[in-house]
């Protein structure tokens, strides 16, 4: 039961982490001259409509209570862009792919500037302080989840957005090809994460460290240590 209460707690934060991701793919995607998201209602911050129950609740159930609520990780459904609408292809492809990943990165600051705070606030008070131990637990796991997507979307497997950075680095014919794999991208991640979570281990070793690192620097305002490594 209390995985179920814990995975409850968790999820909304991996929510608001993938919706904030896909939004600023769409919102970049506007600035550089593509209305595609406004047009069909992406464009907004409500989950609903970024929601996938496979990417964004079974699966991370999958993930969570099966490494004993150790590991979560999930997708929503990608905002749809036309490249051909930006006002420079290569800039603007290249600036909408990074954009999600650059959200992460503020929201991992966000996360842990209100873990700190709120390690600051429950320090002072008496009685009360098991909710605010949860709570910078909740928030410690916003830290990692950021971490996490902004590493795993740079990944050059496509159609992750790390890909489309790496596609224009290409030559053009090896470029074509290159991007001819997103027809089986999906299928190499998720035997990467059910079947050969050591490989992944390593492409996300850059998050495991940074965490790491965070969770050090965090340490002074820690009510209860992270254990997740």
């Amino acid at each position: 039961m209390s995985q179920l209460v814990e995975f409850l707690l968790v999820l909304p934060v991996l929510i608001i982490s993938m919706v904030a991701h896909e939004y600023a793919h769409g919102y970049a995607a506007l600035r550089q001259g593509d209305g595609t998201a406004k047009a069909l209602g992406r464009l907004t911050m409500n989950p609903l409509k970024h929601i996938d129950p496979w990417m964004s609740i079974l699966l991370p159930a999958m993930l969570w209570f099966g490494s004993g609520g150790r590991f979560l990780f999930g997708g929503a459904k990608p905002v749809p862009v036309n490249p051909r609408n930006y006002r420079q292809y290569r800039r603007g492809d290249i600036i909408v792919s990074l954009a999600g990943i650059a959200t992460n990165l503020v929201l991992v600051v966000v996360f842990w500037v209100l873990a700190a705070g709120v390690g600051v606030v429950g320090a002072g008070v008496g009685v009360g302080r098991g909710a605010f131990v949860v709570l910078q637990g909740v928030m410690y796991w916003g830290i990692w989840f950021n971490l996490l997507l902004a590493n795993f979307n740079l990944i050059p497997i496509p159609p992750l957005d790390g890909s489309h950075v790496l596609y224009h680095l290409l030559p053009a014919e090896i470029g074509l090809r290159y991007r001819q794999l997103s027809r089986y991208g999906i299928l190499i991640i998720m035997v990467m994460i059910f079947f050969f979570r050591p490989a992944l281990f390593l492409l996300l070793l850059p998050a495991i460290l940074t965490l790491r690192l965070a969770m050090v620097a965090i340490s002074p305002f820690a009510l209860e240590p992270f254990g997740l490594f």
